[in-house]
């Protein structure tokens, strides 16, 4: 793999056609491995984000989509997923120079978005009603599944295909058309895959893609009346923003945010695994992820040990440029997140955190990119314990007791996902239940499949992505009496 030539020139996607839209602005987005430019998007203008909206608005009111049957829909979508595994490198290059992330990181990703893919496809037939037959001989009730309408999807910049692939399909599958609104930094996957829609067979106008920055394109998706439904993933911060522009037309919205996701180690743990399940949480992806398992909780009679072990693991993660294929590390999204993990780390470092191992960027010729970093002795008072820092810092906090250790996992605002190891299954079941996480994975991290929920609790959002009630998010319930037989007059 290698650089391209020239930068890919991109347009916005509505109704079936690429346009560049209002605005002849554009925004460059540079390599941030390399620092070349490597694709250019329209600078998506408010007046683009509406047209986008009203095309979808037509293709919910007026168009086939809403109305076909399922296994119409089944069938688009299955041949998408088709699409995506065919052009695997292509889309994996795209992601790696627009994202940074390793070369081999990205293929795999466009295999896991295949298959979810295929996993909503599937649901399109399984989506029904209930009727209730108790109310007597003269009345039958029917509950109706109908699709919620134009939804506005916006997506974050750390796995853009990947992410799309958790909210477009499942609405797809429930009837509803979309705009979507992907990250000013990665956009070149999202808009490729609207183009694999249509050739797939979507209808025009179903699936619209618009490019440019938050506000205005966010914000007009989150704050227009004819969008029936907003799903937001990125920061807590900008998810608040989202919910409360949405809430001034009262519409669904589902939000996908930060973590600060504990892995808590207790002494009888497998700590062999542990090691490779530490360095994998907190380095994949650079750090940049949402599930990150940025700070570990060690029972101290082992913390001494197994904080050797993972510096000196840690130490032997090829980091550099993405395009190697032996790299596991690649580069920092942008200067702003590379100031605010190194910002971080100083932060520690004044309040008393011990610098194990990194600490600083990683000196190359091109590109941003920091060290494999680990800070020990970290208290549960320190902003590096509770703060999301989304980089490849980990974090690691010492802990005597169980209760203790569960009063250290639960006090953050975020309950996005935790891991307990231990060997111990009664002990492992307890955690389970009582930690506040909508994820919590026993005797490892990371693991995941489309059939199984994902979403957060407390500040970590709101609604769940994947799993078999995935595409319910995108539906609206109707109920419907229907009276059998003559109506009796019993009122006047």
């Amino acid at each position: 793999m290698s650089l391209p030539p020239s930068p890919t020139r991109y347009q916005h996607f509505i109704g079936g056609t690429s346009t560049d839209g209002h605005s002849s602005d554009r925004i460059e987005r540079a390599s941030p491995g390399h620092g070349v430019v490597v694709s250019t998007y329209p600078a998506g203008t408010e007046a683009d984000a509406l047209a986008a909206i009203a095309t979808a608005r037509t293709a919910f009111d007026q168009g086939p989509w809403p109305r076909t049957t399922g296994a119409e829909r089944q069938a688009i979508l299955q041949r998408t997923a088709q699409l995506i595994r065919d052009q695997r490198d292509d889309l994996g290059l795209i992601e790696c120079l627009e994202s940074g992330k390793p070369i081999a990181q990205a293929r795999d990703e466009m295999d896991w978005a295949a298959g979810i893919w295929d996993y909503a496809a599937a649901l399109c037939r399984h989506l029904h009603g209930e009727t209730t037959n108790t109310l007597g001989d003269g009345m039958l009730g029917l509950t109706l599944r109908e699709p919620a309408g134009v939804c506005g999807l916006i997506t974050p910049w750390n796995f853009p295909l990947l992410i799309v692939s958790q909210k477009l399909p499942f609405a797809l599958a429930a009837g509803c058309t979309c705009v979507v609104k992907p990250s000013e930094f990665t956009s070149g996957t999202t808009l490729r895959l609207a183009r694999l829609l249509k050739e797939a067979g979507m209808p025009d106008g179903v699936c619209n893609v618009v490019t440019g920055t938050g506000d205005p394109v966010g914000q007009a998706l989150a704050e227009s009346p004819d969008v029936d439904l907003v799903s937001f993933t990125g920061s807590t911060a900008v998810g608040r923003k989202v919910a409360a522009a949405a809430g001034r037309t009262l519409k669904k919205v589902a939000l996908e945010l930060g973590g600060k996701n504990p892995q808590i180690i207790f002494a009888d743990a497998d700590l062999d695994a542990v090691v490779d399940a530490v360095v994998h949480g907190v380095y994949f992806n650079m750090g940049e992820c949402c599930n990150s398992g940025s700070r570990i909780l060690v029972e101290e009679s082992v913390a001494d040990a197994l904080v050797a072990r993972v510096a000196e693991a840690s130490a032997t993660v090829p980091v550099g440029d993405p395009l190697d294929e032996r790299v596991k590390i690649g580069a920092i999204i942008n200067d702003a997140q590379q100031a605010k993990i190194l910002d971080a780390i100083a932060s520690a470092r004044r309040d008393g955190a011990e610098v194990r191992l990194g600490g600083a960027p990683l000196a190359s010729g091109a590109g941003r990119f920091v060290q494999t970093t680990i800070l020990d002795r970290v208290t549960p008072d320190m902003a590096v314990a509770r703060d999301e820092i989304f980089g490849p810092v980990l974090t690691v906090l010492r802990f005597r007791t169980e209760a203790e250790a569960l009063e250290i996992a639960n006090g953050t605002l975020y309950g996005l996902s935790a891991s307990v190891w231990s060997r111990d299954l009664d002990r492992a079941l307890r955690m389970t239940r009582a930690l506040k996480a909508g994820t919590v994975w026993v005797n490892t991290f990371l693991d995941g499949a489309p059939e199984l929920p994902f979403g957060g609790t407390k500040q970590s959002g709101l609604g769940r992505e994947l799993g078999p009630q995935a595409v319910l998010e995108y539906t609206e319930t109707k109920t419907a009496t229907i009276r059998l037989g003559p109506y009796t007059p019993k009122w006047l």
